[in-house]
């Protein structure tokens, strides 16, 4: 595992120069891109966008320039010290394998579903050349590309508040102590609220565009599993989202590295920890090592967790769950894609996605081992119910995550919507259930 591939200082006025030019020219594109892609405003509904005016693409250039500019104004304030610009960190930046593989992610399933609403959305017309020839020209599929490639900016935003939103209710209790914590780049994220605020912006888009949501799902949601394909591989990176512990010997297991052990690309200590022994060293419970169980009290044959990371320098072996879900995650999109073929109504894909991913996460979630993720037993402990904290162990099957949770509420959704659409197919074919007589 590499938490960290390689770090970048700025230390030298050369290094700061170098940096804040690339900063400006990060915000120059995302500003040219908000003017090239601008549409003009339709005078009637359905109508085709006219060519946008001068003011228009100024507007939206300013718009996307301004979000840029705050982007790359609180990266610099990380990445440059406080002699470099006003409260500044002097962090660096840290390349984390984590980053790299979760925006390729994101870089790739955008760049699938343009290529997929492309071919949804595909409209030939003849076009004449003026000389008694011409050719097919598709008019309709490429202007969807271009959309699905907005859409992805809105996911984007979408998804970093809805998982940072999700974070911080989860851990609540660590936040209410400083709420301006919120607003830090410390900190974490969580996949169901990236889910929920991505698919809030997707709807929005949709409605905004004049598009069927149902339809735009259904090509879009099979990348999402993509995505998260490589997104898994990049937590397995940074030893977050780690299993339980398993037994010794155990052949799938993985050992996530303490700073004296973590190195870069080039072999040279990045002094970061992974996430799960971070935990794991603050983990006051016991375990039996040859067996994997754990113990809230001491027993012959158990050691202190914390004392075992700290006398390896890594964890104890684990379930690789990242592994697990990230394998499920690509079958996933490889039967989805598989099975658009065959689609009858629009929202049949999306809700096969709904109900087999909140399969995949509840039986992954089953070899979990961080509990800092929200769980029941957590839930109850932070509300004072220690009694009923008590009676729910934190290894018991039955104390279910923040995850399950919303896996089950996903799962009943994507049943109920698959029914519906279901049924009003058959209603409009006419083999539904016939109206009684008056």
């Amino acid at each position: 595992m590499l938490p960290v591939l390689v770090h970048f200082t700025f230390t030298s006025f050369w290094s700061q120069l170098f940096l804040y030019a690339l900063a400006l020219g990060v915000v120059a594109y995302i500003a040219y891109n908000g003017w090239s892609g601008a549409e003009g405003t339709p005078r009637a509904k359905g109508e085709k966008p006219p060519p946008p005016t001068p003011q228009e693409r100024l507007l939206r250039a300013l718009v996307y320039g301004a979000i840029g500019g705050a982007l790359a104004w609180f990266g610099l304030k990380y990445a440059l010290p406080a002699d470099a610009i006003p409260g500044g960190q002097g962090e660096g930046l840290p390349v984390h394998t984590y980053g790299v593989l979760l925006a390729t992610g994101f870089m790739t399933a955008a760049a699938v579903a343009a290529r997929l609403a492309q071919d949804e959305w595909r409209k030939l017309e003849w076009v004449s050349d003026g000389q008694g020839g011409g050719q097919w020209v598709d008019v309709e599929g490429p202007r969807k590309r271009e959309a699905l490639m907005d859409l992805a900016f809105y996911v984007l935003v979408g998804g970093l508040v809805g998982s940072r939103v999700l974070f911080v209710l989860v851990n609540w209790k660590d936040y209410s102590r400083d709420w301006s914590q919120v607003f830090s780049l410390g900190g974490g994220l969580v996949f169901y609220g990236g889910l929920i605020g991505a698919g809030l912006a997707a709807f929005y888009f949709a409605r905004k565009n004049g598009m069927d949501f149902l339809r735009l799902a259904d090509l879009a949601i099979p990348t999402v599993s993509l995505g998260q394909c490589l997104g898994r591989l990049g937590c397995f990176s940074a030893g977050c989202c780690w299993g339980d512990v398993t037994a010794a010997g155990t052949r799938l297991a993985a050992h996530f590295p303490g700073s004296g052990v973590a190195r870069d690309l080039f072999g040279q200590l990045t002094g970061t920890s992974s996430l799960a022994f971070q935990s794991q060293a603050q983990d006051s419970r016991y375990v039996v090592e040859a067996t994997g169980q754990i113990l809230h009290q001491a027993a012959p044959g158990a050691v202190r967790i914390s004392e075992w990371v700290a006398q390896h320098g890594t964890t104890l072996p684990v379930h690789p769950t990242q592994i697990y879900e990230s394998l499920g995650q690509m079958v996933l999109f490889l039967a989805l894609l598989y099975a658009r073929r065959f689609r009858r109504f629009h929202g049949q894909i999306f809700a096969l996605w709904l109900m087999c991913y909140a399969v995949l996460r509840t039986t992954v979630e089953l070899f979990r081992g961080d509990t800092e993720r929200g769980t029941l037993h957590g839930l109850l402990e932070s509300l004072g119910a220690r009694s009923l904290a008590d009676a729910v162990p934190l290894e018991a099957w039955y104390n279910i995550s923040t995850s399950q949770f919303i896996s089950l509420c996903m799962f009943t959704f994507g049943a109920t919507l698959l029914y519906r659409r279901i049924r009003r197919a058959g209603e409009a074919a006419g083999v539904g259930p016939t109206p009684s007589p008056a």
